[in-house]
């Protein structure tokens, strides 16, 4: 008997290390498959991570692309308004040539030229374009090119007397400096 019932404390053993077991291995594969699942939700979210990284990619790629054309456009086409606010320009001086060749008044050729040039005049000055003032200021080597040093007596050392050449301003950028004579 006490056999028997060392067999059957055995057996329960057995049985209860079987479940345990059983258990275990049951928990051990839901964890598993939990694991697993997670696994695959954390793929499919780096895959989506991925897709996204490469059209954002793709979109820099199509933005710096029209970025540069847009550039290449703009320097190709910039003085466009320019030239375009200089035909009228253009038209008159033709006219003008047109009405001179039938016609020796001088005096009508020279008041029509005058009006084109403060017509071209005003163009530039829109456009930004300034003259330099030069003679009577004193020598400035940023705005001023000296050419020639002059006695003066009427100006003090280092004045412009002079100017030679007109120089000019593109806003706040100097395009081409006067040339000037300066009293030493």
């Amino acid at each position: 008997m006490v056999q028997q019932a060392g067999e059957t404390a055995d057996e329960a053993a057995a049985e209860t290390v079987e479940e345990v077991a059983g258990e275990a291995a049951a928990e051990a594969a839901a964890e598993v498959s939990a694991e697993r699942r997670e696994l695959e939700e954390q793929r499919k979210l780096a895959d989506e991570h991925y897709q996204r990284y490469l059209r954002t990619q793709a979109d820099f790629d199509n933005f710096r692309r029209r970025s540069r054309q847009e550039k290449e456009d703009f320097a190709k086409y910039a003085s466009g308004k320019l030239i375009e606010q200089l035909l009228p320009i253009v038209d008159n001086f033709e006219r003008a040539i047109a009405v001179s060749k039938d016609n020796s008044d001088h005096e009508a050729l020279l008041k029509g030229v005058d009006m084109i040039f403060r017509q071209f005049d005003a163009v530039l000055a829109a456009e930004g374009l300034q003259r330099i003032e030069s003679v009577g200021q004193p020598f400035n080597p940023e705005f001023h090119q000296a050419i020639m040093q002059v006695e003066s007596e009427e100006h003090e050392e280092g004045t412009v007397v002079e100017e030679v050449q007109k120089g000019y301003m593109l806003k706040d950028k100097v395009l081409r400096p006067s040339m000037v004579k300066v009293s030493g």
